[in-house]
Protein backbone atom coordinates (compact mmCIF):
# COMPACT_ATOMS: atom_id res chain seq x y z
CA UNK A 1 0.00 0.00 0.00
CA UNK A 2 1.51 3.51 -0.99
CA UNK A 3 2.58 5.34 1.88
CA UNK A 4 -0.18 8.70 0.44
CA UNK A 5 -2.69 5.96 0.92
CA UNK A 6 -2.24 5.55 5.04
CA UNK A 7 -3.15 8.08 7.60
CA UNK A 8 -2.41 7.63 11.45
CA UNK A 9 -4.12 8.29 14.60
CA UNK A 10 -3.00 9.23 18.37
CA UNK A 11 -5.61 8.51 20.67
CA UNK A 12 -5.55 9.65 24.35
CA UNK A 13 -7.21 10.67 27.57
CA UNK A 14 -6.87 14.41 27.10
CA UNK A 15 -6.73 16.58 30.10
CA UNK A 16 -8.02 19.39 31.19
CA UNK A 17 -6.61 22.86 29.33
CA UNK A 18 -7.80 25.43 31.72
CA UNK A 19 -9.84 25.53 34.92
CA UNK A 20 -13.03 25.80 32.70
CA UNK A 21 -12.01 22.22 31.57
CA UNK A 22 -12.41 20.45 34.87
CA UNK A 23 -15.77 19.97 34.97
CA UNK A 24 -16.39 18.49 31.63
CA UNK A 25 -13.34 16.65 31.46
CA UNK A 26 -14.65 14.75 34.58
CA UNK A 27 -18.22 14.04 33.31
CA UNK A 28 -17.16 12.95 29.91
CA UNK A 29 -14.56 10.66 32.17
CA UNK A 30 -17.59 9.70 34.62
CA UNK A 31 -20.10 9.05 32.69
CA UNK A 32 -18.37 6.66 30.50
CA UNK A 33 -19.57 3.11 30.67
CA UNK A 34 -16.71 1.46 30.18
CA UNK A 35 -14.80 3.33 33.14
CA UNK A 36 -17.48 3.00 35.90
CA UNK A 37 -19.83 -0.19 35.22
CA UNK A 38 -23.28 0.20 37.06
CA UNK A 39 -26.48 -1.28 36.21
CA UNK A 40 -28.79 1.60 35.83
CA UNK A 41 -30.32 2.48 32.53
CA UNK A 42 -27.46 4.99 30.56
CA UNK A 43 -29.71 8.43 31.06
CA UNK A 44 -29.69 7.47 35.05
CA UNK A 45 -26.21 6.84 35.08
CA UNK A 46 -24.91 9.90 32.96
CA UNK A 47 -27.45 12.08 35.57
CA UNK A 48 -26.05 10.45 38.81
CA UNK A 49 -21.93 11.11 37.62
CA UNK A 50 -23.01 14.49 36.42
CA UNK A 51 -23.77 15.44 39.95
CA UNK A 52 -21.05 13.02 40.79
CA UNK A 53 -18.42 15.22 38.64
CA UNK A 54 -19.71 18.40 39.69
CA UNK A 55 -19.05 18.02 43.03
CA UNK A 56 -15.67 16.20 42.57
CA UNK A 57 -14.58 18.73 40.17
CA UNK A 58 -14.42 21.47 43.55
CA UNK A 59 -12.23 19.40 45.00
CA UNK A 60 -9.51 18.23 42.13
CA UNK A 61 -9.38 21.89 40.82
CA UNK A 62 -7.17 22.24 44.34
CA UNK A 63 -5.14 19.45 42.60
CA UNK A 64 -5.14 20.70 38.87
CA UNK A 65 -3.81 24.14 40.59
CA UNK A 66 -0.80 22.49 41.77
CA UNK A 67 -0.32 21.77 37.98
CA UNK A 68 -0.71 25.63 37.11
CA UNK A 69 -4.50 24.80 36.71
CA UNK A 70 -4.79 22.19 33.74
CA UNK A 71 -2.89 19.04 32.99
CA UNK A 72 0.00 18.68 30.46
CA UNK A 73 -1.33 16.05 28.66
CA UNK A 74 -2.92 17.41 25.65
CA UNK A 75 0.22 19.73 24.88
CA UNK A 76 2.05 17.16 25.39
CA UNK A 77 0.30 14.30 22.91
CA UNK A 78 0.00 17.37 20.17
CA UNK A 79 4.35 17.88 20.35
CA UNK A 80 4.24 13.78 20.24
CA UNK A 81 2.09 13.84 17.03
CA UNK A 82 4.34 16.65 15.29
CA UNK A 83 7.37 15.35 15.95
CA UNK A 84 5.93 12.12 14.05
CA UNK A 85 4.17 13.71 11.15
CA UNK A 86 7.58 15.42 10.56
CA UNK A 87 9.25 11.79 10.33
CA UNK A 88 6.25 9.47 8.96
CA UNK A 89 5.59 12.64 6.24
CA UNK A 90 2.11 11.41 6.14
CA UNK A 91 -1.47 12.67 7.98
CA UNK A 92 -1.55 12.32 11.71
CA UNK A 93 -4.13 13.18 13.56
CA UNK A 94 -4.71 12.92 17.47
CA UNK A 95 -8.20 11.91 19.59
CA UNK A 96 -8.92 13.37 23.04
CA UNK A 97 -11.22 11.07 24.69
CA UNK A 98 -12.55 13.28 27.84
CA UNK A 99 -12.16 16.76 26.00
CA UNK A 100 -15.50 17.11 25.03
CA UNK A 101 -14.45 20.41 22.74
CA UNK A 102 -12.64 18.44 20.80
CA UNK A 103 -14.50 16.69 19.37
CA UNK A 104 -16.14 18.26 16.63
CA UNK A 105 -12.99 19.61 15.16
CA UNK A 106 -11.69 15.93 15.48
CA UNK A 107 -14.34 14.24 13.42
CA UNK A 108 -13.44 17.68 11.18
CA UNK A 109 -10.83 16.63 10.47
CA UNK A 110 -11.18 12.54 10.28
CA UNK A 111 -13.47 13.21 7.32
CA UNK A 112 -11.12 15.16 5.68
CA UNK A 113 -8.41 12.59 5.97
CA UNK A 114 -8.49 11.24 2.34
CA UNK A 115 -7.13 7.61 3.44
CA UNK A 116 -7.49 4.16 2.26
CA UNK A 117 -6.52 2.89 5.27
CA UNK A 118 -6.00 5.00 9.11
CA UNK A 119 -3.44 2.93 11.55
CA UNK A 120 -4.95 3.79 15.58
CA UNK A 121 -2.22 3.73 18.40
CA UNK A 122 -3.48 3.67 22.22
CA UNK A 123 -1.20 5.93 23.86
CA UNK A 124 -1.76 3.45 26.82
CA UNK A 125 0.36 0.37 26.35
CA UNK A 126 -1.52 -2.34 28.33
CA UNK A 127 -4.91 -3.21 27.09
CA UNK A 128 -8.29 -2.61 28.84
CA UNK A 129 -11.86 -2.01 27.83
CA UNK A 130 -11.88 1.32 30.24
CA UNK A 131 -9.45 3.13 27.69
CA UNK A 132 -8.73 1.62 24.16
CA UNK A 133 -12.25 -0.31 24.35
CA UNK A 134 -13.52 3.14 25.40
CA UNK A 135 -11.97 5.10 22.47
CA UNK A 136 -13.27 2.45 20.12
CA UNK A 137 -16.88 1.96 21.54
CA UNK A 138 -16.45 5.95 20.96
CA UNK A 139 -15.32 5.39 17.08
CA UNK A 140 -18.46 2.89 16.55
CA UNK A 141 -20.97 4.95 18.30
CA UNK A 142 -19.99 9.15 16.58
CA UNK A 143 -18.56 7.68 13.30
CA UNK A 144 -19.64 6.76 10.28
CA UNK A 145 -19.18 2.85 9.41
CA UNK A 146 -17.41 3.63 6.53
CA UNK A 147 -14.61 5.19 8.89
CA UNK A 148 -14.20 2.72 11.38
CA UNK A 149 -13.74 0.04 8.60
CA UNK A 150 -10.74 1.76 7.40
CA UNK A 151 -9.21 1.87 11.00
CA UNK A 152 -6.29 -0.79 11.70
CA UNK A 153 -5.72 -0.70 15.49
CA UNK A 154 -2.78 -1.52 17.39
CA UNK A 155 -4.39 -2.63 20.33
CA UNK A 156 -1.64 -2.92 22.83
CA UNK A 157 2.34 -3.46 22.88
CA UNK A 158 2.63 -4.31 26.81
CA UNK A 159 5.85 -5.93 26.20
CA UNK A 160 7.24 -4.69 22.46
CA UNK A 161 10.84 -4.65 22.32
CA UNK A 162 11.55 -0.81 20.98
CA UNK A 163 9.01 0.45 23.78
CA UNK A 164 10.65 -1.65 26.56
CA UNK A 165 13.98 -0.80 25.38
CA UNK A 166 12.63 3.40 25.77
CA UNK A 167 11.76 2.18 29.01
CA UNK A 168 14.91 0.70 30.06
CA UNK A 169 16.95 3.53 28.80
CA UNK A 170 14.98 6.12 30.27
CA UNK A 171 15.05 4.43 33.96
CA UNK A 172 18.99 3.67 33.49
CA UNK A 173 19.91 7.37 32.34
CA UNK A 174 17.22 8.50 35.42
CA UNK A 175 19.77 6.09 37.57
CA UNK A 176 23.03 7.43 36.83
CA UNK A 177 21.96 11.05 36.82
CA UNK A 178 21.04 10.39 40.29
CA UNK A 179 23.59 8.12 41.02
CA UNK A 180 21.99 5.46 42.25
CA UNK A 181 23.20 1.56 41.99
CA UNK A 182 21.02 -1.44 41.05
CA UNK A 183 21.58 -3.42 44.16
CA UNK A 184 20.13 0.05 46.21
CA UNK A 185 17.18 0.36 44.77
CA UNK A 186 13.53 -0.46 44.63
CA UNK A 187 11.92 0.04 41.30
CA UNK A 188 8.53 0.46 42.26
CA UNK A 189 6.23 -0.14 39.06
CA UNK A 190 3.00 2.20 39.10
CA UNK A 191 -0.01 1.52 36.87
CA UNK A 192 -3.37 3.25 37.20
CA UNK A 193 -5.77 0.30 38.72
CA UNK A 194 -9.13 -0.59 37.20
CA UNK A 195 -12.12 -2.62 39.28
CA UNK A 196 -11.35 -6.23 39.99
CA UNK A 197 -14.48 -7.36 38.55
CA UNK A 198 -13.02 -6.19 35.23
CA UNK A 199 -10.38 -8.56 35.32
CA UNK A 200 -12.77 -11.47 36.92
CA UNK A 201 -14.61 -10.61 33.43
CA UNK A 202 -11.74 -11.74 31.11
CA UNK A 203 -10.12 -7.72 30.70
CA UNK A 204 -6.34 -8.87 30.31
CA UNK A 205 -5.24 -5.23 31.61
CA UNK A 206 -3.44 -6.73 34.55
CA UNK A 207 -1.84 -9.95 32.86
CA UNK A 208 -0.32 -6.87 30.15
CA UNK A 209 1.19 -5.14 33.27
CA UNK A 210 2.78 -7.66 34.36
CA UNK A 211 4.40 -8.79 30.93
CA UNK A 212 5.70 -5.06 30.65
CA UNK A 213 7.32 -5.00 34.19
CA UNK A 214 9.07 -8.41 33.67
CA UNK A 215 10.64 -7.26 30.26
CA UNK A 216 11.57 -3.95 31.78
CA UNK A 217 13.27 -4.85 35.06
CA UNK A 218 15.48 -7.84 32.40
CA UNK A 219 17.95 -5.20 32.40
CA UNK A 220 18.13 -4.24 36.39
CA UNK A 221 19.00 -7.71 37.85
CA UNK A 222 20.63 -6.57 41.14
CA UNK A 223 17.63 -3.86 41.54
CA UNK A 224 14.38 -5.11 43.19
CA UNK A 225 11.48 -4.75 41.80
CA UNK A 226 7.40 -4.52 42.68
CA UNK A 227 4.07 -4.19 40.57
CA UNK A 228 1.45 -1.67 41.82
CA UNK A 229 -1.97 0.28 40.93
CA UNK A 230 -3.08 3.28 41.53
CA UNK A 231 -6.27 5.62 41.45
CA UNK A 232 -8.88 3.97 42.78
CA UNK A 233 -12.39 5.30 42.96
CA UNK A 234 -15.21 4.80 44.67
CA UNK A 235 -16.36 1.70 46.43
CA UNK A 236 -15.74 -2.00 45.75
CA UNK A 237 -12.22 -3.84 45.61
CA UNK A 238 -9.70 -3.19 42.97
CA UNK A 239 -6.94 -4.72 41.22
CA UNK A 240 -4.26 -5.37 44.35
CA UNK A 241 -1.66 -4.71 45.50
CA UNK A 242 -2.48 -0.92 45.84
CA UNK A 243 -0.03 1.57 45.48
CA UNK A 244 -0.61 3.38 49.05
CA UNK A 245 -0.66 -0.01 50.89
CA UNK A 246 2.79 -1.11 48.96
CA UNK A 247 4.25 2.66 50.01
CA UNK A 248 2.54 2.35 53.94
CA UNK A 249 4.21 -1.05 54.58
CA UNK A 250 7.63 -0.42 52.77
CA UNK A 251 9.88 -1.13 55.79
CA UNK A 252 8.15 -4.52 55.81
CA UNK A 253 9.74 -5.83 52.31
CA UNK A 254 12.13 -3.34 51.26
CA UNK A 255 14.98 -5.73 52.08
CA UNK A 256 16.90 -2.76 53.43
CA UNK A 257 17.22 -0.70 50.11
CA UNK A 258 16.45 2.88 51.38
CA UNK A 259 15.82 4.46 47.45
CA UNK A 260 12.71 4.05 45.85
CA UNK A 261 11.97 5.18 42.40
CA UNK A 262 8.76 5.22 40.70
CA UNK A 263 8.02 4.33 37.50
CA UNK A 264 4.88 4.84 35.94
CA UNK A 265 4.70 1.94 33.50
CA UNK A 266 0.91 2.20 31.78
CA UNK A 267 1.18 6.17 31.51
CA UNK A 268 3.18 7.38 28.60
CA UNK A 269 3.09 11.14 29.05
CA UNK A 270 2.49 12.93 32.85
CA UNK A 271 -0.62 14.60 34.10
CA UNK A 272 -2.36 14.21 37.59
CA UNK A 273 -1.83 10.94 38.48
CA UNK A 274 1.89 11.03 38.21
CA UNK A 275 2.58 14.75 39.00
CA UNK A 276 0.11 14.98 41.66
CA UNK A 277 -0.72 11.66 42.81
CA UNK A 278 2.43 9.59 42.56
CA UNK A 279 4.35 12.78 43.94
CA UNK A 280 2.19 14.52 46.69
CA UNK A 281 0.66 11.12 48.41
CA UNK A 282 2.70 8.37 47.71
CA UNK A 283 6.63 9.77 48.02
CA UNK A 284 5.55 11.51 51.18
CA UNK A 285 4.49 8.06 52.61
CA UNK A 286 8.07 6.41 51.63
CA UNK A 287 10.28 9.64 53.09
CA UNK A 288 7.73 9.69 56.02
CA UNK A 289 9.07 5.64 56.76
CA UNK A 290 12.75 7.44 56.45
CA UNK A 291 13.98 6.10 52.56
CA UNK A 292 14.28 8.21 49.62
CA UNK A 293 12.03 8.34 46.88
CA UNK A 294 11.90 9.54 43.28
CA UNK A 295 10.23 9.14 39.89
CA UNK A 296 11.22 8.93 36.66
CA UNK A 297 9.13 11.03 34.28
CA UNK A 298 6.97 9.33 31.52
CA UNK A 299 8.08 9.06 28.18
CA UNK A 300 6.83 11.64 26.51
CA UNK A 301 9.38 12.61 24.03
CA UNK A 302 11.70 10.09 24.32
CA UNK A 303 13.55 9.01 21.17
CA UNK A 304 13.31 5.60 21.57
CA UNK A 305 9.77 6.16 22.55
CA UNK A 306 9.21 8.01 19.30
CA UNK A 307 10.64 5.14 17.25
CA UNK A 308 8.63 2.46 19.28
CA UNK A 309 5.36 4.37 17.99
CA UNK A 310 7.00 4.45 13.95
CA UNK A 311 7.77 0.81 14.11
CA UNK A 312 3.91 -0.15 15.67
CA UNK A 313 2.32 1.91 12.92
CA UNK A 314 4.57 0.16 10.29
CA UNK A 315 4.48 -3.30 11.51
CA UNK A 316 2.15 -4.01 13.86
CA UNK A 317 0.00 -6.76 14.87
CA UNK A 318 -3.54 -4.49 13.83
CA UNK A 319 -6.66 -5.80 14.40
CA UNK A 320 -9.94 -3.97 13.87
CA UNK A 321 -12.15 -1.24 15.97
CA UNK A 322 -15.27 -3.66 16.36
CA UNK A 323 -13.08 -6.34 17.74
CA UNK A 324 -11.93 -4.07 20.56
CA UNK A 325 -15.78 -3.06 21.97
CA UNK A 326 -17.14 -5.11 25.23
CA UNK A 327 -20.60 -5.98 24.31
CA UNK A 328 -22.42 -5.42 27.16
Amino acid sequence: MDTKSKGYLLVNFGGPRSEDEIRPFLESLLTDQDVIRTRLPEFLHRLFFKRVAKKRAIKISKEYALMGGKSPIYEDTELLAECLREKLQAPLLTFHRYLPSTHAGFIEALEEMECEEIRVLPLFPQFTYATTGSVARWFERYLPSMTTLKMRWIKSYAAYPTFIQAHQEHIRDFLIKNQLQEQEVILLFSAHGIPLQFVETGDLYTDECRASVRAVMQAFPGALGRLAYQSKFGPGEWVKPYTIDVCEGIKEWNMGRKHVVFIPISFTSDHIETLVEIENEYMSKVRAAGLYAYRVPCLTLNPLWIQAIIELFEEGNFCLNQMLVRRR
